[in-house]
């Protein structure tokens, strides 16, 4: 009986940590902001003021951005360091300049 248990407990300690992994501190705010700014780069084509086709770059650069995230994190033992947050960070700078013309 306490085999099972024991068992059962080990299967679900790494199911737990999905949830935690997402919601690290720098990690959040990193996807957050991608996220931000893809709903700019919507509104922004919708005004007409991207075309389709600059729309699909920061589109498709700020999912990069997200993967890049994912992939520092899953190195990092589920987070991101504070360096690898401000390149982020940077990175994002750009491209939100990039929409706001």
């Amino acid at each position: 009986m306490f085999g099972s248990l024991a068992l059962a407990i080990g299967l679900g300690t790494p199911a737990m940590a999905g949830p935690w992994v997402q919601a690290h501190p720098r990690q959040a705010q990193v996807l957050a902001r991608t996220h931000h700014q893809i709903a700019r780069i919507n509104h922004e084509r919708r005004e007409g003021d991207l075309t389709p086709a600059e729309a699909r770059a920061l589109k498709g650069s700020t999912r990069a951005i997200a993967q890049q995230t994912r992939a520092y994190a899953q190195a990092n033992g589920g987070y991101i360091t504070r360096g690898e947050q401000r390149q982020l960070n940077r990175q994002l700078n750009v491209q939100s300049r990039a929409i706001g013309r």
